[in-house]
């Protein structure tokens, strides 16, 4: 064998894979696969997984358990895949202990399926429908995800042999020039959000002079509501270092580092593992595959400031030092890591990267469109029917989005806004739902792609308030280099709070325009000169919102708590019935004269406790805005006691 052919050397780990995965399918015993990422273990997924333990070795059944990572369907979590012989492999939904036990005992041992507890059994009239055909997989296009709750992530050889590896192995036979081109040709833009063609980068540190280049995986995932690149660390950590080490190769670097934030224990612990298993194989390392290529691969633990996502506070952190963002010329790929050309690229870019080389560019342009191929990936969350990671092609409307693959919004409401790429995206009303989704179409928008994450609001939701919460992320994330963001956002803030406080004054509309279009024009960074997008987006697609508050005192969702009052409806009162008694926290409800319950407005925290603890066939507890449209009824004198107690 040449101590220079890659793939040759390849074929022993690939045959040794292809036996393990061949022993596991032959194996003449059920099958049972739970999803063990970080939303199914949230949802119990470990119990779930010793109930299944115990139950097989009580009942004496015999069965094989694989753990496995995310499918996408968190809000089905835990999420439990059975194959058993004879019959389709089935999908259990919200899988509890008590379940699990149900289904060793009524399917594994006696042959009922249960389908009640089947998940596609939620959207279709079929009784074990397939599994590409439960809700969304069948309008998805896995290409980064493909691999996602199919193998063991923390088995190096299952990766393998779904296809892992092979791509490195042929790329490391190919001149570096000619994978540059490649992924150039592709068109894959930086999917951790700002969108910059991957090849023109790649190209850029490649013809950049250092000793020593560095490429980086930014997993620094801070958007709220965003965990695309957490899941796929922990569903499938290979892909990512197979796409890093074929960069390293194309760049011309032999040191990788993957930052990650500490929040992320799960995935910190598998990305280790991960590594040392490429290691101990000789994927990476010294001479891999038999070549003169060398790559080391560590892991760095970031402290979980927002702004160590954009690439020169990253590297800051990295060197020890604060994280605060640099001027730009020159570039990381100039002089990044310690002087060095450094190339960062978000979890998803990566993850792309063995996809498209392994099927090729033009393969990858059919997918999406002509100035943004590929997918998309997003974590669609807030007021869906179906919030969980979603993978589609780009072009796809956020309607079909968010009323298709996600199943709309939940309890007869109607959809309100959209808040897409996290928080300094922007919010989108109904108008927009026939927006493709790409990184263009986006941005004249008046959003932005961002990182993938996506928040639906329901016709519930105060878009003040929304744009306050953002503003309280960005200004507490706020490094406070520039003046214009740490003042400017602290501005902002201010008069929002004023406003959802009832206190909004003559000009406030004008002023937030006036100090968002500065601090666009004034930050040094992404954060600064995206901080404002929720206002402005707000402000433009909702002003009217923004003056009810500001000159009605009003809040027309009833979110504001300073704008609304919780009273009760008397005729609708039942008398005798205390269940709203027993609900309030400080004692603010109290009995009338006619035995009936009525609010003291002098002590409502307007919690909402009574309104929700309120039976649905009274339904007396109402809700209002502005406040002083409460009716005000007088405590007796026996109640203004026990209250003064």
């Amino acid at each position: 064998m040449s101590p220079l052919d890659p793939v040759q050397a390849f074929s022993a780990i690939l045959e040794k894979a292809r036996r393990q995965k061949a022993e596991f399918q032959d194996a003449s015993v059920p099958k049972i696969h739970i999803g063990m990422a970080t939303c199914g273990i949230a949802s119990g997924a470990l119990e779930t997984k010793s109930a299944f333990e115990e139950a097989l070795k009580e009942r004496g059944v015999p069965a094989l358990i694989h753990p496995i990572g995310c499918i996408g369907h968190c809000y089905a979590e835990p999420v439990v895949i059975v194959e058993n012989s004879g019959f389709p492999p089935i999908l259990y939904y919200k899988v509890s202990p008590g379940k699990a036990r149900m289904i060793v005992k009524s399917y594994l041992e006696e042959g009922d399926p249960l389908f009640e507890h089947l998940l596609g059994a939620m959207e279709e009239n079929d009784l074990i429908p397939p599994v590409m055909d439960f809700p969304r997989f069948s309008q998805e296009r896995r290409v980064v995800t493909e691999k996602c709750g199919l193998i063991d992530p923390e088995d190096i050889y299952e990766y393998i042999a779904e296809g892992g590896y092979a791509t490195l192995a042929q790329v490391l036979g190919r001149s570096p020039e000619e994978i540059v081109r490649e992924i150039t040709d592709s068109g894959l833009r930086g999917r951790g959000g700002a969108g910059f063609s991957t090849g023109r980068k790649w190209h850029l540190a490649r013809q950049a002079e250092g000793h020593e280049k560095i490429v980086i995986c930014n997993a620094d995932e801070g958007d709220p509501g965003a965990y695309m690149d957490r899941t796929i660390l922990e569903s499938n950590p290979h892909q990512v270092i197979e796409g890093m080490a074929i960069c390293a190769y194309a760049v011309g670097a032999g040191k990788g580092v993957v930052y990650v934030r500490a929040e992320y224990p799960l995935a910190v612990r598998i990305l280790t593992k991960a590594i040392e298993q490429a290691v101990n194989l000789g994927l990476l390392g010294k001479n891999i595959l038999g070549t003169s290529f060398d790559l080391d691969i560590s892991l760095f633990q970031g402290s979980g400031a927002f702004v160590c996502g954009e690439e020169t506070a990253l590297i800051q952190s990295l060197e020890g030092e604060r994280g605060m963002p640099r001027h730009r010329p020159p570039y990381p790929v100039e002089r990044g890591v310690k002087g060095q050309p450094t190339v960062i690229n978000n979890v998803k870019t990566f993850a792309s990267v063995p996809v498209i080389l392994g099927h090729g560019a033009d393969w990858f342009r059919k997918i999406g469109t002509g100035r943004s191929p590929g997918t998309a990936i997003f974590s669609v969350v807030g007021d869906v029917v179906h919030p969980g990671l979603v993978e589609i092609p780009m072009g796809v409307t956020l309607k079909t989005l968010i009323f298709d693959i996600c199943g709309g919004i939940p309890n007869k409401k109607t959809f309100k806004a959209v808040q897409i790429g996290g928080p300094s995206g922007g919010c989108l009303p109904s108008d927009f739902l026939t927006t493709p989704i790409d990184f263009d179409s986006l941005t004249e928008a008046g959003a932005m792609m961002g990182s993938g994450g996506m928040v639906v609001m329901d016709e519930d939701t105060c878009m003040v308030d929304v744009a306050r919460y953002f503003l309280d992320f960005t200004q507490k994330e706020s490094c406070g280099k520039c003046t214009f963001c740490r003042i400017g956002t602290y501005h902002l803030l201010q008069i929002l709070q004023r406003i959802t406080r009832g206190e909004g004054r003559e000009g406030d509309l004008e002023q937030l325009e006036q100090i968002s279009l500065r601090i666009k024009e004034g930050s040094l960074c992404g954060l600064g000169k995206t901080a404002p997008n929720p206002v402005l987006t707000s402000l433009r697609y909702f002003r009217e919102e923004y003056e009810a508050h500001v000159k009605e005192k009003r809040c027309p969702s009833g979110m504001c708590r300073a704008l609304t009052a919780y009273y009760i409806d008397l005729e609708k009162c039942a008398r005798g019935c205390d269940v709203c008694v027993g609900g309030c926290p400080v004692e603010a409800i109290f009995t009338t004269k006619d035995r009936k319950k009525a609010v003291d407005q002098s002590l409502c925290v307007k919690c909402g406790e009574c309104m929700a603890s309120c039976p649905p066939e009274y339904h007396a507890v109402k809700k209002v805005s502005p406040p002083h449209l409460a009716p005000v009824i007088e405590r007796p004198p026996k109640e203004e006691a026990k209250a003064a107690e």
